[in-house]
């Protein structure tokens, strides 16, 4: 017999606010050697052997489905067995988004060439940035379409996921710089589709930290190698 129930919603609430606070308690972290589980968690009651047993479901990135700059399509099956940095931008942003690229360039040049780790970049302008823009974009930047996926699609379906799964802001905002408000975080998602940790593309140290938990993810995905 099996029966799901969902968190209350003040310990989704407190979720949300122990997510909204990552950065400032990731500094423990580092002393941990295991990277928590962001976002709001279910719980499975199963019956074995006439005991009573709780499973934890993690939350988990949707399924997707976009466009890159080399016209190739890009869904989970593209990041499978990876872990993969996830964020939000467009190409005409006048604020954070050049900062956001030298930092994660940054992560890029660390494990260039490493077949485990990939990065994700939403356009959020998806009207302005089209295909052949994002891959003058890339060009420039100087990376791998292979392993640094810069993608476009439908506008609602991005502001969805970024809403939805990643638990970040990326929206249309007439007020804001460039016509758009979004989120300058760095997401890091692992080989399962978890979200592991949320950090602040545009502060260097915030981003030393992800280099730190991303090697930490590699080591939990070799142990789990090992292991099975």
């Amino acid at each position: 017999m099996t029966a799901r129930f969902k968190l209350p919603f003040f310990l989704a609430l407190l979720s949300t606010l122990i997510l909204s606070a990552c950065s400032g308690s990731q500094t423990n972290e580092e002393a941990s050697s295991s990277l928590p589980y962001l976002g709001r968690h279910e719980y499975v009651e199963k019956t074995v052997d006439n005991q009573t047993k709780v499973d934890t479901l993690y939350h988990q990135v949707a399924d997707f489905q976009f466009v890159d700059q080399d016209s190739s399509l890009v869904t989970p099956s593209t990041f499978e067995g990876k872990i993969y940095i996830a964020d939000f931008f467009f190409t005409s942003c006048p604020t954070i988004c050049p900062v956001m690229k030298t930092q994660m360039l940054r992560v890029y040049e660390t494990y260039k060439g490493n077949e485990q780790v990939a990065f994700l970049s939403h356009t959020i302008d998806p009207e302005y940035d089209t295909v052949a823009l994002l891959h003058d974009y890339a060009e420039r930047l100087g990376v791998s379409s292979n392993q640094w996926h810069f993608v476009t699609g439908e506008k609602e379906d991005i502001y969805d996921i970024g809403l939805n799964s990643y638990m970040v802001t990326a929206m249309e905002d007439e007020e804001e710089p460039g016509g758009f408000i979004h989120s300058g975080a760095f997401i890091l998602v692992d080989k399962d589709r978890h979200i592991r940790g949320m950090y602040d593309g545009t502060d260097k140290d915030k981003v030393d930290l992800l280099i730190k938990h991303i090697d930490m993810l590699l080591k939990e995905n070799n142990k789990n190698r090992e292991e099975a």
